[in-house]
């Protein structure tokens, strides 16, 4: 891929992107939780062909159209979000530290052995949560702690 192409990929997840990670609670999950990362491109419907355009030049993720007409492209398995960041890293401004420590997060969950390490994951997810602007967040380290606890899976 051409540098110039890496800048302007870079450029749109700067302006109209989403590297964002949550915790959803599911039972059907080792810890209770599952961890759910995700790189996102967001654009009006009437702009689809540049989203395929870009989908077409990384050959990764899904295109989806929602409702309120606007069209996001998903990057969501974690060899695919890996690439992503390492792609666009040396161009992004805004989310650089977003991009660095979702890296971080997606290397350390690969190898989660434990409870504690799972809470650990959690606390520094938290902490990435604090360099977005997520309003509706309610999942996080400390609910994760206590169904750890409740479940015999953490010690105090």
């Amino acid at each position: 891929m051409k540098a110039t192409e890496k800048a302007y990929i870079a450029g749109f997840l700067d302006g109209d992107g989403s590297i964002h990670i949550r915790l959803k609670p599911n039972e059907s999950y080792k810890f209770g939780f599952q961890v759910a990362p995700s790189v996102i491109f967001y654009q009006s419907k009437k702009e689809i062909r540049c989203m395929r355009s870009i989908k077409n030049i990384l050959k990764l993720g899904y295109i989806r159209t929602r409702n309120d007409g606007i069209v996001e492209f998903i990057i969501g398995d974690t060899e695919s979000m890996l690439k992503i960041i390492k792609l666009t890293l040396p161009y992004l401004r805004f989310k650089k530290k977003q991009a660095l420590l979702f890296r971080e997060i997606l290397l350390q969950k690969k190898n989660i052995k434990n409870a504690n390490n799972f809470y650990n994951l959690c606390k520094k997810i938290d902490s990435f949560e604090k360099l977005n602007y997520s309003k509706k967040r309610k999942q996080n380290s400390i609910r994760v702690k206590k169904y750890l606890l409740e479940k015999g899976l953490l010690t105090p």
